[in-house]
């Protein structure tokens, strides 16, 4: 009859309709098999150093152990060997910071001459030791730990006006501000002598030319 013709139309039109697309908001089954198959897409590199963290996985996950540790060696031996010939002062391993004749001379400067900018760390750490040991002299620790700044302050003013008028007479045409230069001597004369990088290449006392 001509309703039941309509109603078995409707109903195989219904159901090759669903064989051919799947509810709303849900992948085919083609594709949900694929993204199986696939497996989780790791997420994009957000850095340069992530980007090549990844490279170097990747290229390591090839290699057998042997080669791994080899590489690994070799990648030891070869930062050794940059941080020892920055310790000595070789300009091709240096850091920014550290490069250039003008930087050299105010590390030299500061070598050759007997800072109390060096004595913070190990006057701190004595008196600090001092107050836990003989809680007594508790009083005395606060008055000589203001004495002790304000002597590496005058200290570096002197080393800074030092640094510039030496640089202004061996370096006239440098444009690089000369406080800037004394903070780097600072820095530096903060440090103990032996913790210093590049290594001292005066000795105290030396004549800086």
């Amino acid at each position: 009859m001509p309703g039941e013709a309509d109603d078995t139309s409707s109903a195989d039109a219904s159901s090759h309709g669903s064989q051919k697309t799947a509810p709303k908001g849900r992948p085919t089954p083609r594709r949900s098999a694929a993204a199986r198959r696939k497996g989780p897409v790791a997420p994009a590199p957000m850095t340069a150093a992530e980007a090549r963290a990844r490279r170097k996985s990747l290229k390591d996950s090839k290699l057998s152990r042997e080669e791994r540790r080899a590489a690994s060696a070799a990648r030891r031996a070869r930062m050794a060997e940059q941080r020892d010939r920055m310790m000595a002062g070789d300009e091709r391993y240096l850091l920014a910071r550290d490069k250039g004749p003008v930087r050299r001379f105010v590390r030299d400067v500061v070598d050759a001459r007997r800072n109390v900018l060096g004595l913070f760390m190990p006057s701190a750490l004595t008196l600090l030791f001092v107050m836990f040991a003989v809680p007594q002299l508790q009083l005395y620790i606060s008055p000589a730990m203001m004495v002790l700044m304000v002597l590496m302050l005058l200290d570096a003013v002197i080393l800074g006006r030092k640094i510039a008028r030496r640089v202004d007479e061996k370096f006239p045409n440098d444009t690089e501000p000369r406080w800037r230069l004394a903070l780097y001597a600072a820095g530096r004369a903060s440090q103990m002598r032996r913790m210093r990088a590049p290594r001292p290449q005066v000795e105290h006392g030396a004549s800086v030319e």
